[in-house]
């Protein structure tokens, strides 16, 4: 079984230009450079809509192999979605300190990027992404 979720031929530059709303484009073209900065990889758009920084393999429940990004983000229609794949109940204190957020199991929803400190974003996306490069 293949995960419907896959990297695919979109440029994340592309997607990004494309969103209607003047200050959520902006905030995206911001995560791609913020993401960038931190990976040092360059952004792939997996199911369309998802731009996912780094690679890891792993195995699904069914023992099934399956590939997924280490960190990323989107552009949702109520938010913007981070994704932390290492959890961000990892960071307790630092998540305290980050401002206004929503989570979901391994995502924070942001409305928009002025909500939070991006300096304590960073510091969860850096442990995030050196979590899974060291445990993936």
């Amino acid at each position: 079984m293949t995960l419907k979720t896959q990297p695919g031929p979109e440029g994340a530059n592309e997607l990004v230009s494309a969103i209607e709303d003047p200050n959520r484009r902006q905030d995206c073209k911001t995560l791609l450079d913020f993401f960038k900065s931190i990976t040092n990889q360059d952004p792939v758009v997996w199911g369309g809509a998802m731009i996912g920084y780094g690679r890891y393999a792993y195995k699904t429940q069914n023992g099934q192999e399956a590939e997924w990004f280490k960190v990323g983000f989107a552009n949702r229609k109520t938010s913007l979605t981070i994704y932390v794949i290492s959890g961000y109940k990892r960071e307790p204190q630092l998540m305290k300190s980050l401002g206004k957020y929503k989570t979901g199991k391994s995502c924070l929803y942001i409305k928009q990027l002025n909500d939070i400190d991006l300096d304590v974003l960073k510091e969860v996306v850096e442990n995030s992404y050196r979590w899974m490069s060291e445990n993936y």
